[in-house]
């Protein structure tokens, strides 16, 4: 390929997964991801915000997510998330209500509420602790090991963690190479694990990006946006760690003035209370001082 594309670039990731020509991977995708099969297999899909150019332009980074409806009406949002932050959790798990909320309406009744599953590929570790670049989250309770809803599903991938470059023994892990190691590849040299009809057609899309004049350049506007973004929260962090230096300077001064003012209190008063005692023994510093004079 002329320039190398990565697939986790957002612009890229929702022409892969959020467009009508695309729809058939997406499909792929959500199976690898679920693992449905059989008679629960997704074999069709609604895309409820496809891909629109003009949500790309102009150079600002918002949410620009993918949201699907499959053939028995299970909702699906998927998410690049390029930066791990304190609150991605909360957004998570946000994000989820949000969609499972808005399936009914006041006139409605809860029994027409479907499962949402909520698929998050993140650039970055959001739990450290755990050495697994696939987590799946649901409602359960740990101890009698029983689950209060299935409607309820996150899947969490850590890029970072994969590391499998050979033995790929899932369409999942298939799926997990190609974000992590696409823009590395020669589309008419395909190594084995990306020789497949979905991954060929994945592979496509990034050549579309990399040889379209059009398309690399708004490729480029968004990593621009990514790197802009990233230059005023290295600003803003900069600035506070100045702020809160600036406070911790004059923390430290005002105590240390504190303390001479206390010291010289201290001072001042020892100095009284010995003057007090040679008066109690008849004798007067001060007097003395001005017969010398």
């Amino acid at each position: 390929m002329k320039h190398k594309i990565k697939p986790i670039v957002d612009c890229v990731f929702k022409t892969l997964l959020g467009s009508e020509k695309n729809k058939n991977i997406l499909i792929h995708f959500l199976n690898a991801v679920t693992g449905f099969k059989d008679k629960n297999k997704i074999i069709d899909v609604v895309i409820q915000n496809p891909y629109n150019e003009r949500e790309f332009i102009g150079g600002k980074l918002s949410v620009v997510d993918i949201k699907a409806k499959c053939q028995n009406d299970f909702q699906y949002q998927i998410e690049i998330q390029l930066k791990v932050h304190a609150a991605l959790d909360n957004r998570i798990l946000y994000n989820w209500s949000t969609i499972y909320h808005s399936q009914i309406k006041k006139k409605d009744n809860y029994t027409l509420l479907k499962p949402v599953f909520s698929i998050w590929i993140l650039d970055g570790i959001l739990f450290s602790g755990v050495n697994n670049w696939h987590l799946t989250f649901g409602i359960n309770d740990p101890v009698h090991n029983i689950s209060l809803t299935d409607h309820l599903r996150i899947d969490l991938f850590q890029l970072p963690l994969f590391n499998k470059k050979e033995n790929i023994s899932s369409e999942k892990e298939r799926w997990l190479y190609f974000f992590k190691y696409g823009e590395f590849q020669d589309i008419d040299n395909l190594p084995p694990i990306l020789q497949t009809k979905e991954m060929r057609q994945a592979m496509e899309t990034l050549q579309d990006f990399s040889e379209n004049q059009k398309n690399y350049l708004l490729y480029q506007s968004r990593i621009n946006a990514q790197l802009e973004l990233n230059t005023w929260k290295a600003m803003l962090k900069n600035a506070a760690r100045d702020v809160k230096n600036a406070f911790k300077e004059r923390d430290t001064e005002k105590k240390e003035k504190e303390k001479a003012f206390k010291e010289r209190a201290a001072e001042k008063k020892e100095k009284e209370k010995y003057l007090r005692l040679l008066k109690a023994k008849g004798i007067n510093p001060e007097q003395e001082n001005e017969n010398d004079n």
